[in-house]
């Protein structure tokens, strides 16, 4: 049995998964077109040997930036500074105030250190906070360009291919995914060419910490690779359509009331969901409205619907050494996700878009 606990809320014990076996390269095309979660477990085993200082090192910088709430102190010091300055200038730093999750934004111009010329500027690195929550100690490391939140990332395929490069010197493990021979043949089947991968995040998810239910389609982007470098993660996961299939039979079953009314007290709430799952549309349309709490309440904080969830062969538990691969094809099939940190300590993964 797994327990599951997020940000305060304690969604009790699930069965444990059945553990998969490493599918077959037909088996991972027809899943990602299918618009499947795909675990390749074990896949990285040999490369956290490799990379086992690097790793080691980023739990470091983590703590540092946990203790501190800074990030240009570290990044000024070695081991990082001579590798950044091999191809990047630090031009400035934001202590990111009007962010109540951010803690400091570390920004770069790329340099081609042969002719001196700069090939990329508004790049760069956020530390910030995972959530609100006082017990939750998870961080992220994110790398992009430009203004957050307004920017089209896929406008511009240069900075973000230096932006990858930025993480590639901060993160140097980031090669367990970019240059993992199997990763790059499966999705190089799928796209039809070689990948690139952008909007690159680095997670520490702690303790009491993980993701809600969510997806992370985004303009030019195909899917997500995710890779557990440490610690260890539960995750929940469906295509919206499949998701949508579960919430209606949830919430249509006359023996979930109970469950329902735990989560959503107020009986005109109970009311208001039971009529979003009486129409596919509107309940599609409130999922992806900036306030959905009716849909999160249960998604994400009722024990019985976790469990509804693992029942129904939608759970995964990536250990250390683990990949996992998330389809994001458009806003109407993509893969929601929820995820939960196992274990008493934070451990480190990777997520990359993938272009």
């Amino acid at each position: 049995m797994i327990h599951l606990k997020r940000r305060g809320f304690d969604l009790g014990q699930v069965k444990q998964p059945t553990q998969s076996s490493s599918p077959t390269a037909a088996q991972i095309k027809q899943a990602w077109q299918g618009d499947a979660v795909i675990v390749l477990p074990q896949l990285l085993s040999q490369d956290l040997e490799k990379y086992a200082k690097n790793i080691e090192q980023a739990h470091i910088l983590m703590q540092n930036v946990l203790r501190t709430a800074e990030l240009l102190p570290f990044l000024e010091q070695q081991p990082y500074l001579e590798s950044i300055q091999q191809n990047f200038f630090i031009v400035a730093a934001s202590p990111e105030e009007h962010d109540a999750q951010g803690i400091e934004k570390v920004y770069f111009d790329a340099f081609d250190k042969d002719e001196d010329d700069v090939m990329a500027e508004e790049l760069w690195c956020k530390a910030s906070w995972l959530s609100f929550h006082d017990e939750d100690a998870s961080l992220r490391f994110r790398f992009s360009w430009g203004m957050e939140g307004y920017e089209d990332v896929s406008a511009d395929p240069i900075k973000q291919e230096w932006a990858g490069k930025l993480c590639d010197v901060i993160f140097p493990e980031s090669a367990i995914i970019t240059k993992n021979n199997t990763i790059l043949d499966h999705l190089s089947s799928i796209l039809g060419k070689n990948p690139s991968f952008v909007e690159r995040i680095v997670y520490f998810n702690a303790p009491n910490g993980g993701a809600q239910f969510h997806h992370d389609v985004e303009r030019g982007h195909a899917g997500v690779v995710f890779a557990q470098l440490s610690g260890s993660t539960f995750w929940l996961a469906a295509s919206k359509p499949k998701l949508m299939d579960e919430i209606i039979a949830f919430v249509q079953r006359e023996n979930n009331q109970a469950a329902i009314a735990s989560v959503l007290p107020e009986q005109t709430q109970q009311q208001a969901l039971a009529k979003l799952c009486q129409n596919r549309d509107d309940l599609s349309n409130y999922m992806e409205a900036p306030d959905h709490d009716l849909v999160e309440a249960l998604i994400d904080r009722c024990p019985a619907f976790a469990a509804h969830m693992v029942a129904q062969g939608f759970a995964h538990h990536l250990q250390a050494g683990d990949a996992l691969l998330l389809p994001q094809r458009d806003i109407d099939n993509c893969v929601w996700h929820s995820v939960f940190t196992i274990g008493d300590a934070p451990g480190e993964a990777l997520s990359f878009a993938v272009r």
